[in-house]
């Protein structure tokens, strides 16, 4: 039986749903005659945004409607299996999508609007050296009250000899408080006129949330890759609850707030002469299931060879693996771009793009993990113990694999050098290795069936031998494409904490989250302090000195201020 509270808050829904209508009635923009239109561009634009946030905002009802429909089931008929709890995190993750989309929109009319002019056996193993505790961290002495007599003779003539110390490290509880912003009102005694401070900029508009609250919740979404949802009920259990769509406004406007910093780290990043470019699956809710959606990466890391630009990551997200997505994320690129051998790179490559080519550099550890699978002995031992189906192991994959670890070898010993000195030892040692590999594949090749696995992992390289090689000619290359894969297992890792993004939008405003997230990681910043430092300088920052806030020039700014004090 549904108990009268429910019934009550669902009717209260019904209610705001009725009253909600008119937003796609007359006042709506859509049912302006086009000679009622402005003819000023901004006040069109706004109008556009306006609209959107008006729909966004009917999006959240609909689907805290749905919500609350799908649990007022769930309490008559009680649970009936596991799809259901499934079906409530859907449309919880749904809901906080629409609220994050929402909040997102109004914020984006109302800076439209004013802008325009018309009105994340035994066996004991070895075990590491045990690192001494952060020395930054404060440390409370507790002393343990010495003995009062000798233990031997009952002497209480004892002396101190000195002291062991053990170090524990504890951590604090979190603890939540109430900051109270007083502005004092006076009055003048001679005029009467009342004066009264301005109030402070908040870290969000008609937010009640402070910067270093709105940082732990960025980034325990997005860089600990823990829901709303699940922030919402272990707050709530600390005895501080707040609405998951509450916590979805904030993700809202602080991806808004931050959208600034995230054009400058993709300036910064498209501006790099090399990079590591890849992509992985997103599952996407939609109706009925879950669509395969993408997450691409663009990784600009110039330490390998010398370089002194900071690193930084660029993500994107697209609702298929098309190849003209790749093509609209490097419209102005015309560097060298490592990658795997993705048919969707192909046209970037053509001489006759503009801006120009992009430089195909292709990635040996894809190439050798084709022929690693094929000799590992350790992974055909484990499977064989379970009693399942053994390949053989190929004496041609090992003999690849061994000929392939000797150039990674030597990319090793010359890893931070200069682009120079890396591209004559190359020269020198490299590519006597690279020929004759070359020679010895193109031979063993002939022998093989086309069906052969072997056959099939030494094609992948032959075809595209110039990109293998590219290494060769340029000594900024890497030998490997592992930069970018590494942005990625973030995303590898959280697939299995989210399950599936909640809407295309969801996985926009993801994309930048994680190119700052991961920007700052690159850096050696702490995501969570550096978020919580720019929330709460970023409202009233000047947009002209706004690089001052990226991840490594907010880093010198605070070594800087620690050498000072």
């Amino acid at each position: 039986m549904i108990v009268p509270d429910s019934i009550n808050i669902f009717n209260d829904m019904v209610d705001k749903a009725g009253a909600f209508t008119p937003v796609f009635g007359q006042d709506s923009a859509m049912d302006l005659k086009p000679a009622d239109l402005p003819d000023d561009i901004d006040a069109l634009k706004a109008m556009v945004r306006s609209e959107r946030a008006r729909n966004a905002e009917g999006a959240v009802l609909i689907a805290h409607l749905q919500l609350l429909i799908e649990k007022m089931r769930r309490e008559k008929f009680g649970p009936r299996a596991e799809r259901t709890c499934r079906l409530l995190d859907q449309l919880e993750l749904q809901l906080e999508e629409a609220c994050a989309a929402a909040t997102e929109d109004e914020l984006a009319a109302e800076q439209a609007a004013a802008k325009s002019t018309t009105p994340i056996a035994a066996h004991e193993r070895k075990r590491p050296v045990k690192k001494p505790l952060p020395a930054h961290l404060p440390r409370e002495r507790v002393v343990v009250p010495g003995p009062t007599a000798c233990s031997c003779c009952g002497s209480t003539h004892l002396a101190k000899l000195g002291e062991d110390v053990t170090e524990t490290l504890e951590v604090i509880p979190r603890q939540w408080k109430v900051i109270q912003t007083v502005r004092e009102k006076f009055t003048c005694r001679d005029c009467e006129t009342i004066s009264q401070p301005p109030a402070p900029f908040h870290a969000i508009p008609r937010g009640a949330a402070g910067p270093n609250l709105l940082a732990m919740v960025l980034f325990e979404k997005f860089g600990q890759h823990q829901p709303l949802n699940r922030q919402a009920e272990r707050y709530a259990r600390e005895g501080v609850e707040i609405p998951l769509s509450t916590l979805a406004g904030h993700v809202g406007s602080c991806c808004f707030a931050l959208t600034p910093l995230f054009t400058r780290i993709e300036a910064h990043v498209l501006a790099a002469g090399r990079l590591h470019g890849d992509d992985t699956t997103v599952p996407v809710l939609a109706k009925g299931g879950c669509d395969t959606g993408r997450c691409w990466v663009y990784v600009r890391d110039d330490q390998p060879f010398g370089g002194t630009a900071p690193p930084a990551a660029l993500f994107y997200y697209s609702r298929d693996r098309a190849g003209e997505h790749p093509r609209t994320h490097l419209a102005t690129y015309a560097g060298i771009l490592q990658a795997d051998a993705y048919s969707g790179y192909g046209k970037l490559y053509d001489p006759a793009r503009q801006p120009g080519a992009v430089t195909e550099a292709l990635c040996w550890a894809h190439s050798r993990r084709k022929l690693f699978e094929l000799a590992d002995i350790a992974a055909s031992a484990r499977r064989r113990s379970r009693s399942k189906a053994v390949s053989p192991i190929s004496p041609l994959a090992l003999e690849g694999v061994r000929r392939i670890d000797a150039l990674f070898e030597i990319e090793r010993d010359i890893n931070g050098k200069s682009a120079e000195e890396r591209l004559a030892v190359r020269q020198q040692l490299s590519k006597p290795l690279a020929d004759d590999l070359h020679v010895w594949m193109t031979e063993n090749r002939a022998k093989l069936a086309n069906h052969n696995p072997v056959a099939k992992a030494m094609d992948y390289m032959l075809k595209r031998w110039s990109g293998f090689t590219r290494f060769l000619e340029d000594g900024r290359i890497d030998l490997s494409n592992n930069a970018a894969e590494r942005a990625l297992r973030g995303i590898a890792l959280g697939r299995k904490s989210w399950l599936f993004a909640g809407s295309d939008r969801g996985g926009q405003r993801a994309a930048v989250m994680y190119s700052l997230i991961g920007t700052a990681k690159l850096n050696d910043v702490d995501p969570q302090a550096w978020l919580a430092d720019v929330l709460a300088r970023i409202a009233d920052y000047p947009i002209n000195k706004i690089d001052d806030l990226l991840p490594w020039n907010w880093k010198a700014q605070r070594q800087e201020q620690e050498n000072a004090a």
